[in-house]
């Protein structure tokens, strides 16, 4: 009897981790994980800082500031990436691994892929408790990683050398599916990634994930044709989705076949030009006029990957009307059924093929093309330079952002001011808006424009960053500097969060805590932010008005170092341009009367939200 002996590589559980993640490779044969993000500490600097050393030259490592932040520049990498390629982030137990979960909520709610290994305590318990271990009364396998339960997709615990064999695996596979895609969790007790073991050689074989393309049911496809074919004012709106599938050019060649006009959500901004007649702008609370307006007149909607979120879609308002049907095309059956949607569970793109083809050279009439145009005039002058010497607002700073643009250019935030005015003003190229407003978190501009550029070098990043914004999560400006990673920061300076502050306006309420100045203090805030930023090694410049900030815009485009920008805006006007009825409690009681005139209004929104189901 022939014994057969399998070869096998002695190493320690980290080292076998290391390896692994270094020959999984995407589709185009580059690494799928691309490096990892470390900052090392108790828990991973001896057993994943030694493999990572080892392997540094095929699997580099990079040093971030503060560990929320260098996860949300592996997410940017990630969504800049179209989830073709991803980041892993590493960190120490305790503080270090509770620092990763917002981040991790941030990727879990924009269905971005990250793999998070922070360490974990002793497997064997022999040092209980250990420093920054977490004690359940109750529970004594419970640790601080068991806060990212449920923000992440796929959560394991490696508390034994061979659980690397089936843990890596899973969780490359739920990364990789475009239904399930998101952040994972892999937390390592920080003894197990020390202990050896003989682990299959066959194991570290390079693999190529692929990324499957579901194609649609055929009772399903047959069903959202037929809505479509009735249809009479039919309606797309086109979210991230159909950027992961890669459909951008798939869906526009929809459009024009069967003459639909389409709407862009935040995730999905940049799917086509600003010139592409049947794009009508934006739906929802930061909607356009014209693309809000045939929202509310159309009668089939067709949403290609989108969640339906009610901020960015305005689907509890301008989407309810008696008949209204809505055809859902998307991976996630979660998503595809959502406002008692007609579901089309498929990839974007075969599901676009597919719904073209059977629609022949049926084409529907023409949109109001003359609400379009009147819609771009209407903010042109929004975007324009102010007269005189007043400090210019929101919209007229990204007026001149957009006045330096290019073809190459991406723009970039997050929370506060500017999602709002980017997504109604921004006019761009195909592929040049990057927003994260998902989780719609405050920090992840910096981090982010960071890990764009990272993705695409040739591009020129410029991040539009509010203040407070900037006062949340700075640090990864000096890992740019030192990382020679140059891109734009535009950074707006209205003295506190101007954004919240008109939200609690706009419900009656009394300045209160949002503007510095309205905030309690015993000395008045004065922030230096050229002398803050310039300390990181950053080029900075404070402009006064609009010309001087479209000349230093241009002046940015070569530098070799990140640019910041700065200039003081002011607080209190919005867009005044577009937008839907949005959802935000307002108190029943109150002393104030602006209070109660705003909870009247209130009252009337809610009561018409819930008039169609």
């Amino acid at each position: 009897m022939t014994t057969i002996r399998q070869e096998t590589v002695r190493l320690t559980a980290a080292q076998a981790l290391v390896r692994w993640l270094s020959v999984q490779l995407a589709e185009d044969g580059s690494r799928f994980i691309e490096g990892v993000w470390a900052i090392f500490g108790h828990g991973n600097v001896a057993g994943l800082g030694e493999a990572l050393h080892a392997h540094r030259d095929v699997l580099p490592t990079w040093r971030g500031h503060n560990e929320q932040t260098m996860a949300h520049t592996a997410i940017a990498y990630a969504k800049a990436s179209g989830r073709r390629k991803a980041m892993a982030v590493t960190t120490s137990i305790g503080p270090g691994a509770t620092n990763l979960v917002t981040a991790a909520a941030l990727a879990h709610v924009n269905r971005l892929p990250v793999l998070m290994i922070p360490g974990d305590v002793f497997a064997s318990r022999a040092p209980d408790p250990v420093l920054q271990q977490v004690e359940d009364f109750g529970d004594g396998i419970v640790s601080a990683n068991d806060c990212f339960r449920p923000v992440v997709r796929y959560f394991d615990r490696i508390s034994r050398p061979e659980h690397v064999l089936t843990a890596l695996p899973r969780a490359l596979q739920v990364m990789t599916d475009p239904a399930s895609c998101g952040p994972v969790c892999l937390a390592f007790c920080q003894d197990t990634q020390a202990e050896a073991f003989d682990y299959p050689a066959e194991f570290f074989t390079p693999k190529v994930w692929h990324i499957r393309r579901p194609a649609p049911d055929q009772r399903e496809l047959d069903a959202a044709v037929a809505a479509l074919r009735s249809a009479r004012n039919p309606l797309i709106v086109a979210g991230g989705g159909v950027i992961y599938s890669g459909a951008e050019a798939t869906l526009r060649a929809f459009a024009r076949t069967h003459n639909i006009p389409f709407l862009e959500t935040q995730a999905g901004k940049g799917i086509a030009g600003w010139e592409d007649r049947l794009n009508f702008g934006t739906p929802g609370v930061t909607g356009s006029d014209c693309g809000n307006k045939l929202a509310a007149e159309a009668d089939v909607v067709l949403a290609v990957g989108t969640r339906l979120q009610d901020f960015t879609t305005g689907s509890w308002t301008i989407f309810k009307r008696p008949g209204r049907r809505i055809v859902s095309v998307n991976v996630q059956p979660h998503d595809a059924g959502k406002r008692g949607a007609q579901p089309l569970v498929a990839d974007a793109k075969v599901a676009l093929e597919q719904l073209s083809a059977a629609l022949g050279a049926h084409r529907f009439a023409d949109p109001d093309f003359a609400a379009r145009d009147a819609w771009f005039q209407t903010t042109a002058a929004l975007c324009a330079a102010p007269n005189g010497n007043q400090l210019p607002t929101d919209a007229q700073v990204v007026g001149a952002v957009n006045r330096s643009a290019t073809p190459k250019t991406i723009v970039m935030g997050a929370a506060g001011s500017m999602p709002g005015v980017l997504h109604v003003l921004w006019r761009g190229a195909q592929g040049g808006y990057h927003m994260e407003y998902g989780f719609s978190c405050m920090g992840y501009e910096i981090a982010g424009a960071l890990g764009i550029k990272m993705a695409q070098p040739d591009r020129d990043v410029i991040c539009m960053v509010g203040d407070g914004s900037y006062m949340m999560a700075n640090s990864e400006l000096a890992t740019a500097v030192m990382m020679g990673v140059p891109f734009t920061l535009v950074l707006t300076d209205n003295r506190g969060f101007g954004c919240i502050n008109r939200l609690q306006a706009h419900t009656g309420g009394a300045p209160f805590n949002n503007l510095l100045d309205d905030s309690y203090h015993v000395n008045a805030s004065h922030i230096d932010f050229v002398a803050h930023a310039g300390s990181m090694g950053a080029s900075v410049v404070k402009v006064e008005g609009i010309a001087g900030l479209e000349a230093a815009m241009q002046a940015a485009k070569t530098a070799a170092v990140p640019t910041v920008i700065v200039i003081d805006t002011d607080p209190m006007p919005g867009t005044g341009a577009g937008g839907s009825w949005w959802e935000v409690g307002v108190p029943e009681v109150s002393e104030r009367a602006e209070v109660n005139e705003a909870r009247k209004a209130y009252e009337a929104g809610a009561r018409a939200q819930w008039l169609v189901n």
